[in-house]
């Protein structure tokens, strides 16, 4: 996920910023990040540890999305009367407790436990980050902050599977999740030397953040950005047994083709940043319509490497891009209320993470890999249409 700035209401900032704080802040992004996606590239192994199938493990990131769900709905009141620095340093413990509930769980019932730890940092963590960020810098430095803090997103996105697949192979999948927990320590550190005092303040605007539903052309945004995380995750999440079991790779070879996948999203990024300026609404439709078409390619070709290794570098070049434009059209959408468009698109992607990866494990189980990807290509048909529809509605382009 990116991160659009907050409010002008927030606290003034340092004159110079605390820019140690923005680097603590991306570390803990990274981390946080990683540790979400890591068990796309090792659902093999821990399914066969913990003795559950390969769609039960896949269950790990519809977990920590259901927790990540509700806490970005309620972490805002929960935590009203709170130091910000506080909150965030309690949300840094829960990740290194998450990441050594992981790699030393006994059973499935802890590991998944775990995982929702993770999934409320993960929750708590971005519906606060850019009001963070624009407490700790001047206004005219925000972009520059905010962009970091997106690296550290766009660049963790973009390993996580492949660092979890090349560790999984030399230190297990507990060792490559034990990783997190060192991680956590040194950006709990970090925080607690770099974060200054942040005392809560009242909040802007009353209602709770569904009231940007009112607004034209928001309805069809979100649910249209709900399909597109549904449908990618209803596919991605099972890329690895896909590609051992259909496509036939060994290990070594399929830490190529994630890192291919990473590295192309790298390349996304980029790009999609000198497309946004003239091409908004037809990224919003082109990116889920062409994620669709991967999807069915892969059913057709997926038992032959060369052709599936560039259908997956597409995917990543597309999938990791597109909730820029989606995070583009949301400042766009609701230029005065982004704090709360913001908590909701939380809300909304991790629960549609939540909802792909569920219904992509039931469809794996029950009638295989083939079925999932129709499932997933058909969702993210649904989300282009949406998209044109939303798109339409509210009329948005950026200015050249």
């Amino acid at each position: 996920m990116s991160i659009q700035s907050a409010t002008a209401s927030e606290v003034s900032a340092p004159r110079e910023g605390a820019w140690g704080a923005i680097g603590a802040l991306t570390l803990c992004v990274s981390t946080l990040i990683a540790s979400e996606f890591m068990p796309v590239s090792l659902l093999t192994p821990i399914a066969a540890d913990l003795h559950i199938t390969e769609g039960q493990a896949g269950q790990a990131i519809a977990v920590s999305g259901v927790f990540a769900v509700l806490t970005s709905l309620v972490i805002s009141s929960a935590t009203r009367g709170l130091d910000r620095k506080l909150v965030l340093l309690a949300l840094t413990v829960l990740m290194l407790v998450s990441g050594l509930m992981v790699a030393f769980a006994p059973n499935a019932p802890v590991f998944m436990a775990g995982r929702a730890l993770i999934g409320v940092v993960i929750g708590g963590f971005w519906s606060m980050s850019a009001a963070t960020v624009m407490r700790l810098v001047p206004e005219d430095q925000a972009p520059r902050a905010l962009g970091v803090l997106n690296g550290g997103n766009a660049l963790a996105t973009t390993i996580a599977a492949p660092l979890g697949s090349f560790l999984g192979q030399y230190v297990g999948w507990r060792g490559a999740f034990f990783v997190v927990a060192p991680l956590a320590a040194i950006v709990l550190a970090w925080q607690h030397l770099s974060l200054p005092a942040m005392p809560p303040h009242p909040e802007p605007r009353t209602g709770s953040v569904f009231r940007v539903l009112r607004r034209r052309g928001a309805p069809l945004g979100f649910a249209a950005v709900a399909l597109l995380f549904a449908g990618q995750f209803t596919l991605f999440t099972y890329l690895r047994p896909f590609l051992e079991t259909v496509t036939r790779v060994d290990v070594s070879a399929l830490s190529l083709i994630l890192l291919g996948l990473g590295m192309a999203g790298l390349v996304g990024t980029w790009l999609i940043g000198r497309l946004l300026p003239a091409h908004l609404a037809a990224l919003l439709t082109g990116a889920p319509m062409a994620l669709a078409v991967i999807a069915v390619a892969l059913i057709t070709l997926g038992e032959a490497t060369i052709p599936t290794a560039v259908l997956l570098g597409a995917w990543g070049l597309i999938s990791v891009a597109a909730p820029v434009a989606w995070w583009t059209w949301l400042s766009k959408a609701l230029p005065d209320d982004a704090e709360a468009g913001g908590g909701l698109m939380v809300a909304v992607v991790q629960l549609a993470i939540t909802l792909g990866a569920t219904l992509g494990g039931l469809l794996v189980d029950a009638r295989g890999y083939h079925t999932a990807f129709a499932a997933s290509a058909a969702i993210l048909a649904a989300a282009a249409l949406l998209a044109a529809l939303g798109s339409r509605l509210s009329a948005l382009r950026l200015p050249s």
